[in-house]
């Protein structure tokens, strides 16, 4: 018990979970996740579903939301680097709209819980990443929506990422600062700004 350090985002219903890692000369061990820590910090949702991937530098995933089966997720790499994104999708929020991002990578161990009624997109900033997350929902097919990642009215600061806005979510003129270049799926290509994706 009490193994676990909570800080609530400015947004929220995000919340940046740090667990305690005990190491010596041999390695490590962590809880990856305790139900009753959890509790003891407020947080009491249930998991359905553990996800994991793997992507290379310069890989841009996201923004995606479920439209009808919402999902928490807690999410954390367990190898290299990441750059991970929540945007706030709930209509009646205050902070509607606003986006928080934490890196998250191996050596510090941090996850990202985010709970129902947010996109979620992560950027690759290391050689390779490995990904895992937990879900409170099982995967609907055919229940993704999505928003595009560089959609200046929501304005994330992708760290490392350099070009120039042509009104679309396209990856052409966008690089990483070493040249990498970047590299998302040819859905996440194509989702539509904030405002053209919910009229309101």
């Amino acid at each position: 018990m009490g193994q676990i350090k909570v800080t609530k985002a400015p947004i929220e219903g995000l919340y940046v979970i740090e667990p305690t890692v005990h190491g010596d000369n041999r390695g490590y061990f962590v809880e990856t996740y305790n139900k009753n820590d959890m509790h003891d910090a407020g947080l009491d949702m249930a998991f359905v579903q553990d996800n994991q991937s793997m992507s290379i530098k310069g890989v841009l995933r996201g923004l995606h939301f479920q439209k009808n089966f919402p999902q928490g997720k807690l999410v954390r790499v367990i190898k290299g680097k990441v750059f991970d994104v929540a945007v706030d999708l709930r209509s009646k929020s205050r902070t509607y709209g606003q986006w928080y991002g934490v890196e998250l990578t191996e050596e510090n161990k941090k996850q990202f819980y985010i709970s129902e009624g947010f996109a979620h997109g992560f950027l690759v900033l290391s050689d390779v990443a490995e990904f895992c997350y937990k879900c409170t929902d099982f995967y609907h097919p055919g229940d993704e929506g999505g928003l595009a990642w560089n959609d200046p009215q929501i304005g994330i600061n992708w760290p490392g990422v350099i070009g120039e806005y042509r009104g679309n979510a396209s990856a052409d003129g966008y690089q990483m600062e070493d040249g990498t270049g970047l590299n998302l799926s040819e859905k996440d290509q194509k989702w539509l700004g904030l405002k053209e994706t919910f009229m309101f």
